[in-house]
């Protein structure tokens, strides 16, 4: 029953176009369209908001949700944790979920990376040589060089999975693993992997994407993170 309610109401948001943001009908007026309890449509509310679907703003009514990758962040990091824990190479699989993606996707964007802006993709490289010069490669600006690269193919729900995969991962490092890195070997691997696509080299692209995350994966496994 409350999972009916749940894809009703989800159904009125698709039927009507309703973008996030938008205001949906009071707790009465959804009682009174779907024919149930107050508490049935409150439960319901309630676990689509969880999912990110719905946002209810006490006081002033319930609307319709971000739609996030948040609850797939989540859930990703509590497995990881989890399996971590239980003696499994959960951090390793978190890491080869990404490579198979990147790995998939690098041949795509051969040839198209000027598409990308490139003054902020040869930007953020030089940051890297000065972050590496000084000691290391932030987190920030290799997060930022992936989603500028990946910019390129133009498809927003993309960018949102890789970010997603990209924020699990690096929250559950950082929690459960002491991973030291040569930045000049990062930086010269990122640099490497925007020549390989500017080239038109898609099967140097990709090895150029491997060899970036055969080194993460290096660097994992010699931390001894069980």
């Amino acid at each position: 029953m409350a999972r009916d309610i749940q894809e009703r109401i989800k159904k009125l948001i698709i039927d009507q176009r309703l973008p996030s943001g938008a205001s949906l009908p009071t707790e009465t007026e959804l009682m009174e369209l779907l024919g149930v309890s107050r508490n049935s449509v409150r439960e319901a509310l309630k676990a689509l908001q969880a999912m990110g679907i719905v946002e209810i703003r006490h006081g002033f009514g319930t609307y319709v949700g971000p739609m996030s990758m948040a609850p797939m962040i989540e859930g990703l990091t509590f497995r990881t944790v989890a399996g971590h824990y239980r003696g499994e190479d959960s951090l390793l699989q978190l890491l080869e979920l990404r490579e198979a993606v990147e790995t998939g996707l690098i041949s795509r964007l051969v040839g198209r990376a000027p598409e990308a802006d490139p003054a902020e993709l040869d930007a953020l490289v030089e940051r890297m040589t000065q972050e590496a010069a000084a000691g290391a490669v932030r987190a920030e600006t290799d997060r930022a060089f992936h989603a500028a690269l990946y910019r390129g193919l133009d498809n927003p729900l993309l960018s949102e999975v890789l970010e997603a995969f990209w924020d699990a991962f690096h929250r559950v490092r950082t929690d459960l693993a002491d991973v030291h890195q040569d930045p000049k070997i990062t930086c010269s691997q990122h640099r490497e992997i925007l020549a390989a696509v500017r080239s038109g080299d898609a099967v140097r692209a990709e090895q150029a994407i491997r060899d970036h995350f055969g080194n993460i994966r290096k660097r994992l496994r010699s931390s001894n993170v069980h």
